[in-house]
């Protein structure tokens, strides 16, 4: 996977469009909560009914009340203005645009460990945030495969996001394998964005993360990005 690994090109210009992306949908979620705790406010009777469509909803409407439900700030398993802004791009989805997307995850999930070598990408506990912003990847990588997959219409996200969860650990585990420490002087940053990214996910669990990545190793990861801080970690 290595020799693979280095013919992909552009590696860097990805996970930077990548974490743009994460940076717009993070902004987006702050103002629809506070959205929502307007209308929570105002009109309490009709954002309650509108939960309650949304949680009961039959399959086959279920966009239609994600739209509605986006528009009153309630958080929703595949985002509709992103869905709507994807679809906007092509009229027409050929025949190999569900593979295009299978591959573009696959490009992201084995391109995480380049992030390790980027100094700027140190975690930093007291702001629950990396410095360069790469924590938004676990949005940007969410949002971006339930909406490709649901233009796609296989009906596949949660199969395609526990691939990409197994990809993505395995590229990870390989830098302990790493003789050049410089080149990984940020991995345990690193790795908590696997965390990250499930506890973003409508469709991955922790326990699914155990069986592709050892949780002692996410575990010693919040320690030493902590310590390194010198912030005490409360577990």
């Amino acid at each position: 996977m290595k020799e693979l690994f280095r013919r992909l090109q552009n590696v860097d210009s990805v996970l930077q469009r990548m974490s743009i992306i994460g940076v717009i949908i993070c902004f987006r979620s702050l103002a629809q909560d506070a959205l929502n705790d307007v209308l929570g406010e105002r009109i309490p009777f009709l954002l309650s009914s509108i939960n309650d469509f949304k949680h009961h909803v039959m399959n086959g409407d279920s966009m239609i009340v994600s739209e509605m439900a986006s528009a009153t700030g309630l958080p929703c398993k595949v985002d509709p203005a992103l869905v709507s802004a994807l679809r906007s791009q092509k009229c027409e989805l050929g025949e190999d645009e569900y593979q295009m997307a299978c591959l573009l995850m696959v490009f992201i999930a084995v391109s995480l460990p380049k992030l390790a070598r980027n100094e700027a990408s140190y975690y930093k506990p007291s702001l629950e945030a990396h410095a360069n912003n790469v924590h938004c990847l676990a949005h940007a990588i969410n949002g971006i495969a339930g909406a490709l997959f649901t233009i796609c219409g296989v009906n596949d996200i949660e199969e395609r996001l526990k691939e990409f969860l197994a990809l993505a650990s395995s590229s990870l585990l390989r830098l302990g394998h790493e003789p050049d420490k410089e080149l990984v002087r940020n991995r345990e940053s690193i790795y908590l964005l696997l965390d990250m990214i499930v506890q973003e996910s409508p469709f991955l669990t922790m326990d699914l993360l155990e069986s592709c990545f050892p949780y002692a190793l996410l575990r010693n990861a919040y320690h030493a990005v902590y310590k390194s801080d010198g912030t005490a970690l409360v577990i």
